[in-house]
């Protein structure tokens, strides 16, 4: 059988292309935010949020990046294999059983409970050697972490913690989108409150949104995720973070729709004139999600298509859309013809409001069925309905 990776583009319903010079641009952007002396780390879980952790874990580290923080320890298996060198942190702790796969990898756990701190305390005893770890403080949002009080006791106690090195306290922002919602400044101040006895040990509160918020979160290491991959970090106002992915879904077929009739499952939307439809070979099996589709009683998300915004039109179905496509010259939409359903001209976070989510469900959905290509995006049109 060949290999898929072989295939000729003409193939594939849809193409996604990963621009990580705009990956690293953005961290570069990010790290120039900080105050003097904190470091940048990034975010690469769930495969990179979607571009490939591994290719974009080496290009951040040509970048300068040098620490990496992951979801699981298989996340961070993987990434250890193509960065030999780099501190990389797994975000969902210590898992039961395997302190010894962390060691031989060199993966730091981010240790959120009481339970796991003396799991990597006795494993570090046992090998009589202060292996690093990360503690991360619950500060309100009731998730992972310690207590404060937990905290001040495993501190005051020692006996567990001078076990092994901590590397790192850190915790985690829960309302950091909304610079405005006074839980940011509430969760400073508990953070403060329990670490600046304690403040030879880097510490780290911001990610993306943190980053945003000024220099009083940003502390010694700050951990942005969504950002780098273009995402918008605050809910208000405009993003300034280069657009990195760009979804084109193959145009199967162009029909004429009569005013009065359905369109897609469900007949959940019904022409309100004559219409030009074009059927693009994409669904929410590559990651466009349904709940952007449109109907009678809601507009939904739309595409891009040589200078024209197209919108979709009824459903999103599995493997199709439809799109509105009357307006456009029928030389720029006839079959073949790619149609831009994320990217420069379609911001995830445009997307996602349509669909009622937030654009990293957007970007680390991005199926496996596309043609990936990693190369620059093209620039926006001048003409584009993005808000980005």
């Amino acid at each position: 059988m060949q290999d898929p990776s072989l295939y000729p583009d003409d193939l594939y319903g849809g193409l996604l292309t990963v621009d990580r010079d705009a990956i690293a641009a953005n961290w570069s952007y990010l790290k120039a935010l900080l105050r003097p002396g904190a470091e940048c780390a990034a975010t690469i879980k769930a495969d990179g949020y979607g571009t490939g952790a591994a290719g974009t874990g080496l290009r951040l580290w040509e970048e300068g990046c040098k620490t990496f923080f992951v979801a699981l320890p298989n996340e961070g298996l993987a990434l250890r294999s193509a960065l030999p060198d780099a501190r990389i942190f797994i975000l969902d702790g210590l898992f039961p059983g395997v302190a010894a796969t962390y060691a031989d990898n060199r993966l730091i756990p981010v240790l959120g409970s009481i339970e796991e701190i003396d799991d990597w305390a006795r494993f570090c005893r046992d090998c009589d050697e202060r292996l690093p770890a990360a503690i991360h403080i619950d500060t309100g949002m009731n998730r992972l972490g310690v207590t404060t009080d937990e905290f001040a006791a495993l501190m005051a106690d020692g006996s567990r913690s001078t076990a092994f090195e901590i590397a790192l306290l850190m915790t985690h922002l829960a309302c950091g989108s909304t610079p405005e919602h006074p839980m940011n400044a509430r969760q400073l101040e508990v953070f403060r409150a329990a670490t600046d006895a304690h403040a030879s040990i880097p510490r780290s509160m911001a990610n993306s949104a943190g980053v945003f918020l000024g220099p009083d979160y940003h502390f010694d290491l700050a951990r942005p995720g969504i950002s780098l991959y273009g995402g918008k970090a605050i809910d208000a106002g405009l993003n300034p973070m280069a657009p990195i992915a760009m979804v084109e879904a193959r145009i199967i077929l162009v029909r004429d729709v009569r005013k009065g009739n359905a369109i897609g499952y469900g007949a959940a939307e019904t022409a309100q004139r004559d219409m030009r439809v074009a059927i693009v070979a994409a669904g929410y099996a590559d990651g466009l999600l349904r709940r952007a589709g449109s109907s009678n009683e809601h507009t939904g998300g739309f595409g891009w298509l040589s200078g024209h915004k197209v919108p979709l039109v009824g459903r999103v179905s599995m493997d199709m859309i439809a799109v509105d496509v009357t307006d456009v010259p029928e030389e720029l939409a006839k079959r073949g013809c790619l149609v831009e359903m994320l990217g420069p001209n379609v911001a995830a976070s445009d997307l996602a409001a349509y669909a009622e989510t937030i654009d990293y469900e957007y970007l680390t959905g991005l199926g496996q069925r596309y043609r990936r290509r990693y190369q620059a995006l093209p620039a926006p049109d001048k003409t584009s309905g993005s808000s980005t």
